[in-house]
């Protein structure tokens, strides 16, 4: 079809993430979707009830804002609500990947927070990894949820389901997804050893006066709530080595 060759470096990409999330195991059966914004209320979204592992280009549909196909054939991803929802929360988002990394989504399930300072890249590039509360995948209700979260965030963990992230490009997003799995897997290696070690408030520090000469959005006020939560969550300098977990929702 016309928009598979005007769109055809996308697509390219489009399938390129989706063997990716199979291959690293961060998505199974037919899990998983992306999208790209491709125009004003245009997106192209990967179809439902389709492997990711094993996708073509007739596998990418071009919907509008409400979810109607405007090319291609199939049904899009029953998420599109979430995913349509994201671009007009984040004007800047070009590309928003969902998945369910099976380690960060555990973490989830057992109520415990991806949001402690414990990585420095993960402070640097995204702040820290929040957690939605519960709702039903695809529903109004659950893009109602997550919407608080989109001006600071650029990657979030959906309680009990998996992690959404988004980015200005496509592989952006992608490095995010992949990111926020390793952070899970890292931390939860720690734990099994014996304990975790938090960031230091002194450490933590530095790190964000870096994230704010780097990182435009880090200057925004959502920018520095962040900061803030970051810091609450920090060991202070008389506390020792513990592995006492910080409630999961605030």
């Amino acid at each position: 079809m016309e928009y598979r060759k005007r769109h055809a470096p996308m697509i390219v990409d489009i399938l390129e993430v989706g063997r990716r999330m199979h291959r690293q195991g961060l998505v199974a059966s037919t899990g998983g979707n992306i999208s790209v914004r491709i125009g004003e209320d245009r997106f192209l979204i990967t179809a439902s009830g389709v492997s990711k592992g094993s996708m073509r280009e007739e596998h990418i549909l071009v919907i509008d804002g409400e979810g109607k196909v405007m090319e291609g054939k199939g049904r899009p991803s029953n998420e599109f609500r979430m995913h349509v929802g994201i671009y007009r929360e984040r004007p800047d988002t070009v590309a928003v990947v969902q998945a369910h990394p099976p380690t960060a989504t555990a973490f989830t399930v057992a109520g415990v927070s991806l949001m402690d300072p414990v990585l420095p890249e993960i402070v640097l590039s995204l702040g820290g990894i929040p957690t939605v509360s519960f709702g039903v995948p695809g529903s109004e209700d659950l893009m109602g949820k997550l919407r608080p979260y989109l001006k600071e965030h650029d990657a979030v963990l959906l309680e009990n389901h998996g992690a959404v992230t988004l980015g200005g490009t496509l592989m952006q997003a992608w490095n995010h997804m992949e990111a926020v799995e390793m952070t899970a897997k890292i931390r939860h290696t720690a734990r099994m050893l014996g304990t975790e070690r938090r960031l230091t408030r002194e450490e933590l520090d530095r790190l964000l006066l870096l994230r704010s000469e780097y990182t435009p959005q880090a200057r925004t006020p959502s920018g520095k709530i962040i900061h803030t939560e970051l810091r609450a969550r920090a060991r202070g300098e008389s506390e020792e080595h513990e592995d006492e977990q910080i409630p999961f929702f605030e």
